[in-house]
């Protein structure tokens, strides 16, 4: 494979050093290209408690593509499995009441039985550990990284991609990947526009120890004003995601720790035990959007720069994990037949291989955000009913697994485990 012209910087310079946009590069230069990452945030702060308090459910199939890349000897020790996850409608968390309901779904790891020996049904793992771990495999594998730097605007031309940074700075590459997050000046440059809608909704993250053991049970309550998930991790704490309005958001993360707390108990039940909060308690507000292209002339879009979409299933990052194993693949494919990686023929390939499935699972997301933040008891009843159907079919519960297991479709060699 030949490498970049000397007139090149790199032969992919990627816009945001976050995860999907670090896992890009890792794939890219096992493949044999020469990636180049930007970000406006040193690594240093990315793995700071107080920088990013979230976990992330990583599908199974997500999870071999870091392993695929020789990130498991960082990941595996701070990656809590999961292999049980209990899906519970109700006004209020089902195990705090003591009166159990029909409406509920139980998906159990040991009935997927054509997955490969021994994988769960996803991964935990809390934001801060998988940005150290990317971090220092990004930093091992010599990839060049210009942190802390913003990219301002881009511009294109039939052969090549130049960046600019905000101290003037130009760069210049055969393509640039946006993976800059929801306000992306890569997007923007490229005329790229967005279509979305906020949710009114703000999720309330916080980080609690608890005294009963986890089992690796996730939780997840569909209440009136949103779902509240339990989501294990590792030591026997859990993360809390916790959807409010986000007037009441705002006044849950400026209360004061024991109030918190009172209100977190109420919510939570007794049946882990007690619980005790650690850490801060972070707030994100929530929101649709999704770009009306995923890749033009010399620019591709990653992550949140291609798609927002509401954690409520927790598909969000595993949905920028897919599409960086996909980008890799059409590129270093590309490149080993001697095509242009920037043209729009080879773009094409990326984003007609990630359209459907993310459009579909984002409307999908939408309508299970509307359906189950609502307080309508014939729309209650209907959901319900729904839940305790799928949950008495084993085929249709194994279909939910595949799906949230990031495994359904036509997958990347990463995402089943190959190398590139």
């Amino acid at each position: 494979m030949s490498g970049p012209s000397e007139a090149f910087d790199a032969d992919v310079i990627i816009a945001g050093a976050g995860m999907a946009g670090a896992t890009l590069a890792l794939a890219l230069q096992q493949g044999g290209l020469r990636p180049l990452l930007i970000d406006p945030v040193a690594f240093e702060a990315q793995t700071a408690p107080t920088f990013d308090g979230r976990a992330s459910a990583i599908a199974y199939a997500a999870y071999r593509q870091w392993r695929a890349l020789g990130l498991a000897e960082a990941f595996d020790p701070h990656a809590q499995r999961i292999e049980q996850i209990l899906v519970t409608d109700g006004r209020t968390p089902g195990a705090s009441t003591g009166a159990p309901t029909p409406f509920f779904l139980r998906f159990d790891s040991a009935e997927i039985s054509d997955r490969s020996e021994g994988e769960p049904l996803g991964y935990l793992i809390e934001n801060r550990h998988t940005r150290a771990g990317l971090a220092a495999a990004v930093q091992a594998a010599g990839i060049e990284v210009l942190a802390p730097a913003r990219v301002v605007g881009c511009e294109f031309t039939p052969r090549a991609a130049t960046v600019i940074l905000a101290d003037r700075r130009r760069l210049s590459a055969p393509l640039v990947v946006g993976a800059e997050g929801r306000g992306s000046a890569v997007r923007e440059a490229a005329g790229i526009g967005v279509v979305g809608w906020p949710y009114a909704q703000t999720g309330v993250v916080a980080t609690v120890r608890l005294e009963r053991p986890h089992e690796g049970v996730a939780h997840e309550y569909f209440l009136p004003g949103g779902p509240f998930a339990i989501l294990p991790l590792t030591d026997n704490r859990a993360s809390l995601v916790w959807t409010e309005s986000t007037a009441r958001a705002e006044a849950l993360k400026t209360a004061r720790l024991e109030v918190f707390q009172a209100h977190l108990e109420r919510r939570f039940g007794e049946f882990l035990g007690g619980i005790t909060v650690e850490g801060p308690v972070f707030t994100y507000p929530l929101s649709l959007q999704l770009a009306e292209r995923f890749a033009g002339p010399r620019v591709a879009l990653l992550g949140d720069a291609a798609h927002g979409v509401h954690p409520i299933a927790g598909q969000g990052l595993n949905l920028g994990l897919k599409g960086a194993a996909a980008l890799a693949e059409v590129l270093v494919d590309a490149a080993r037949l001697g095509e242009d990686i920037g043209s729009e023929t080879v773009l094409e390939r990326y984003a007609a291989w990630r359209r459907f499935d993310t459009v579909t699972l984002s409307a999908g997301m939408d309508a299970f955000v509307r359906l189950f933040s609502n307080d309508n008891p014939l729309v209650r009843m209907v959901r319900g009913v729904g839940m305790a159907a799928v949950n008495r079919v084993g085929p249709a519960r194994r279909f939910f697994m595949h799906e949230a297991g990031g495994a359904v479709g036509d997958l990347p060699r990463l995402l089943r485990g190959e190398a590139l």
